[in-house]
């Protein structure tokens, strides 16, 4: 089978691999449908690896994945089931079949493209976040980041009553997207001074919940300076390889004595239950990740798929790779 792996930063080629063959307690799914997120970028595609490491493992980096069960060897999963799969630690999904467990497999309904059920993944780890928040209701929320993370932020807070949303991004096509999924305002960081734009939009009241989704080592320090006095601040954004925040304003982070809650779904004991979740919100009509996703490539342009995803260009709100012909 085929395989997408990195071999040098920011570059890919494929391989020939065997297809997997699974074990008792574990499924075989053909993959259809992969999407990139923003911690592939800064945490693998543009890392800068040891050269020794290269190339990284096959499949990597990819965690968002959907697809077709055709062996299982358990009675959790049944053949011809649709799912989103979590890839175990050090795998990835850019592959065309891989083996998982059940308590990682999420079945999804039989209707609608698996390109947009997959979109559920990312969006599910927002909402476990987002819980974190408490009642955002009549609250004033600022999202710093609109990628699909900072998105989905947008769309839930307001989803559950937040009284204004402000999604804040340099990137035109997100801060469009932004007022399509529920910003009530969006901030141009590059253009506009953000922290009098801030002020002006909440009429001098502040923020009262402050989210930093943009991956950027920057992103901490700015979201103490907007968030006002006693307010929370939900940090999701993981910086990469470092992990390193670019400045830490502790004078402001004394003044303000904010709540900082840091938020990671995947390191906690329950790491599906929220995109479980999500699929059903989506399942019902309340919220749907899918209108997040705004481009889809053929699995065999996995480097232009990560490069446009990286580089922000063509308006790359969120893709959809089509791997064995699936997705739809």
């Amino acid at each position: 089978m085929k395989a997408a792996r990195l071999v040098a930063p920011a570059t890919f080629d494929f391989i020939d691999i065997d297809e997997p063959t699974p074990v008792d307690g574990e499924a075989k799914i053909r993959v259809e449908a992969v999407s990139v997120c923003g911690s592939d970028i800064h945490g693998q595609f543009h890392a800068e690896h040891p050269e020794e490491a290269y190339p990284l493992a096959p499949g990597v980096p990819c965690h968002e994945i959907a697809g077709t069960v055709i062996e299982s060897k358990t009675d959790d999963i049944k053949e011809g089931q649709r799912a989103i799969v979590l890839p175990s630690r050090g795998l990835g999904g850019l592959t065309e079949y891989l083996v998982q467990t059940p308590d990682r497999i999420l079945p999804v309904p039989d209707w609608g493209p698996l390109d947009e059920w997959v979109m559920c993944q990312h969006t599910g780890t927002v909402l476990y976040s987002v819980k974190q928040m408490g009642n955002v209701a009549g609250k004033r929320v600022a999202v710093l980041g609109q990628g699909g993370i900072g998105l989905s932020f947008s769309m839930l807070t307001e989803k559950q009553g937040a009284a204004q949303v402000i999604g804040i991004d340099p990137v035109e096509a997100r801060r469009e997207k932004a007022l399509e999924v529920g910003a009530t305002n969006t901030v141009n960081p590059d253009e506009d001074d953000m922290y009098a734009a801030i002020e002006e939009l909440t009429g001098g009241e502040g923020i009262d919940i402050v989210v930093d989704a943009t991956g950027d080592p920057a992103g901490f320090g700015q979201c103490l300076k907007i968030v006002k006095r006693w307010g929370t601040f939900v940090s999701f954004s993981l910086t990469g390889q470092g992990g390193k925040i670019a400045e830490f304003p502790h004078q402001e982070f004394m003044f303000k004595a904010a709540r900082i809650i840091p938020t990671q779904v995947a390191a906690t004991d329950k790491p599906t239950q929220d995109i479980r979740e999500m699929i059903a919100l989506k399942e019902r009509g309340w919220a749907d990740p899918g209108v997040l996703k705004s481009h889809n490539l053929d699995f065999t342009d996995v480097q232009q798929a990560y490069d446009m995803y990286a580089d922000h260009s063509n308006g790359v709100i969120k893709l959809a790779m089509s791997v064995n012909g699936g997705g739809a």
